[in-house]
């Protein structure tokens, strides 16, 4: 595992001393200190009162193939500039000046705006280089990498403590409570995410459960810290692909009037405690009236379709379709009796194309693990509404060939996915289902991945969608 494969880069250009292309992670990123009260524009999506900025701090992190034990908040490589927003008539930033960070008479003291902006940046900066990292580990999860994950993780678990510790030991200013909160869930959970990953590394394959629980605490930073989206732009960052982190507001406009946008629960479904719900999402982009795709995506054993929803998000976002995520009623699906779950699916799916523009001949059915094993099983059952299915890292249960599943399978779009390296369903059984699919007559996509372990291929989501449908390709600005 080359350090060149944890290396952070500026968003557009690679480290020009090293002349190297970008081949990290990118960490460009803005943070907005939110001091007046104001309109939609840099509110919270949960309703609560918005607030005006006094002033826009851009933060950019540059470092570029380097080694990630390097990476903290506290790093020199970083420069800051304000963005002047007061003679910015659009409100997009598009007015730049550098200029001394404004004082705000709704305030007590500049320095006291001063200090609660440098500590939310301290937070907001190692708390996004944190879930950057840990998206990248989480691609590599192998076991025989765990300790060299660990050894990287473990100084930014470190590096996010003391920053949270200060920010949440000070009075932020009125009426910024709610985005110091806010920054504080997502952030302790984000530590805990690095804290427990790097644990569950040290221990090696033995740690894995303690890593699964880790990547648990990753989705609940990202849940925390997606309303932030508005009052904090840079976590906007995290949840659209890197061709929208320039124009952002695109993909938040005013909300349409007859259509419910943005993450939704059905049955308890955003509960952790509870199975057998959904949760789901509709792209704040969406149009009244507009057919759009869905994809259903099934996590994997003992998981749960409030975290996997993240796995999909930043691509249903920023190339907009409809997600939905299930949960399992049992610790898995119901892979023994499938029409348990099946007919579950069923009803979700119902649920949606009933009350929102679902298309009902773009329905893809997704899923990772025992999520992509049940997806074969579900997805080609009798009069199943999915009309593309893409499992990934899973097998071709055996009762399929009992169902009657193997005859539907003829002429089905299916794009299969599995690593060379996975530990828990060896490659050949991969090919084999590669084997019997194609017999089948299977409209079969196969991908195998030399460097893919047990764990999920994010990289694979955008070429998913674009076999799936064409028009949901990432279009360039």
């Amino acid at each position: 595992l080359s350090d060149a494969e944890f290396g952070v880069t500026v968003a557009h250009g690679g480290d020009a001393a090293s002349g190297r292309a970008d081949d990290g992670l990118v960490l460009c990123k803005v943070v907005q200190v939110l001091l007046r009260q104001s309109g939609r524009r840099a509110g919270f999506a949960h309703g609560q009162e918005g607030l005006a900025a006094a002033g826009l701090l851009r933060v950019v992190a540059h470092r570029a193939a380097r080694p990630l034990e390097h990476l903290d908040a506290g790093h020199p490589h970083v420069r800051c500039q304000l963005i002047d927003v007061a003679g910015d008539e659009k409100g997009d930033g598009s007015a730049h000046r550098n200029v001394e960070y404004p004082t705000d008479p709704m305030t007590n003291s500049e320095p006291e705006i001063t200090a609660f902006r440098d500590r939310i940046i301290a937070v907001g900066t190692a708390t996004l280089m944190g879930l950057n990292t840990l998206e990248v580990a989480g691609r590599y999860l192998h076991p025989p990498n765990l300790p060299k994950l660990a050894e990287r993780l473990r100084p930014l678990a470190k590096g996010l403590a003391e920053p949270i510790a200060l920010l949440r030991g000070m009075n932020p200013p009125e009426g910024a409570e709610s985005i110091r909160d806010a920054l504080l869930r997502g952030a302790e959970h984000a530590e805990a995410a690095l804290h427990g990953f790097a644990e569950g590394g040290a221990a090696g394959q033995g740690g894995v459960p303690r890593i699964i629980e880790a990547m648990r605490e990753n989705a609940l930073a990202l849940e925390a810290l997606y309303p932030l989206r508005f009052a904090l732009p840079p976590m906007g960052h995290l949840f659209a692909e890197e061709p929208w982190h320039d124009r952002l507001d695109e993909l938040d406009p005013e909300p349409p009037e007859e259509l419910r946008v943005g993450l939704h629960a059905g049955a308890e479904g955003g509960n952790r405690g509870v199975r057998g719900g959904f949760v789901f999402y509709i792209p704040e982009s969406a149009r009244d009236g507009e057919p759009l795709p869905l994809v259903v995506a099934l996590h994997g054993g003992f998981g749960h379709g409030a975290d996997f929803l993240w796995t999909w998000l930043r691509e249903a976002r920023s190339r907009r379709f409809l997600l939905l995520a299930p949960t399992s009623r049992s610790t898995t699906w119901s892979l023994q009796a499938p029409a348990t779950d099946e007919k579950a699916l069923r009803s979700m799916v119902e649920f949606l194309t009933e009350r929102f523009p679902v298309d009902p001949e773009r329905i893809l059915l997704t899923g990772l693990s025992d999520g992509a094993t049940f997806s074969l099983l579900a997805g080609l059952a009798e009069d199943a509404p999915y009309t593309a299915l893409a499992p990934l890292s899973g097998v071709l249960h055996p009762l399929n060939f009992s169902t009657g599943n193997m005859e539907r399978a003829q002429g089905r779009p299916i794009y299969l996915v599995h690593g060379a390296l996975d530990w828990m369903f060896p490659v050949s059984l991969a090919r084999m289902a590669r084997d019997e699919l194609e017999k089948a007559g299977a409209e079969l996509v196969y991908r195998e991945i030399t460097d893919l372990s047990h764990t999920y291929a994010r990289e694979e989501n955008a070429r998913i969608l674009e076999w799936f449908d064409p028009s949901l390709a990432l279009q360039a600005p």
